[in-house]
């Protein structure tokens, strides 16, 4: 079983200027990810877009859902920021109805050493293998409906709703 991983940018791809303490974009953290993880899952990474979420298009989720549909892989997990994953999880619904989708991401970058994207990302690689088809996010261990989910920005987690 072959998993597609689509890296769309977000928290957990962001690199830190120590001096001017602006964080940006520079190449996706999901293969050293892997490897630290060591990963022995058949997977295929293809970066889609460096984009903070919340700069998000509608063509650039669009460009994800296209890319979801096309995809010879059943399985897939996508990287995402989380401010606004839930309207990307949305447009990928509209479009893909045979396969399990997965979008996962960070609250803290991935070099600051202490990001919770290293769990996330191994928990929806392991969702994304054992969930029937349809359309999930991943964050610290749970996994939620698209459509039942919510970032609660006053505790900085992700909550199931009715």
């Amino acid at each position: 079983m072959n998993i597609r991983i689509f890296v769309t940018g977000g928290t957990f791809d962001k690199e830190y200027n120590e001096l001017t303490g602006e964080l940006y974009f520079k190449e996706t953290h999901v293969p050293h990810t892997l490897m630290l993880g060591r990963c022995r899952v058949a997977v295929d990474v293809r970066t889609l877009m460096m984009v903070d979420s919340r700069e998000i298009s509608d063509e650039d989720r669009e460009t994800i859902a296209r890319n979801c549909k096309k995809a010879v892989e059943e399985r897939i997990v996508i990287t995402h920021g989380t401010d606004t994953i839930v309207d990307t999880a949305r447009v990928i619904a509209e479009h893909v109805k045979d396969k399990t989708v997965v979008l996962t991401g960070a609250m803290v970058p991935y070099t600051f050493g202490s990001s919770d994207g290293l769990f996330n990302l191994g928990s929806a690689l392991a969702f994304v293998q054992t969930l029937p088809h349809g359309i999930y996010v991943v964050m610290n261990g749970r996994y939620f409906y698209w459509d039942k989910v919510r970032k609660n920005k006053k505790t900085g987690e992700f909550e199931e709703i009715d």
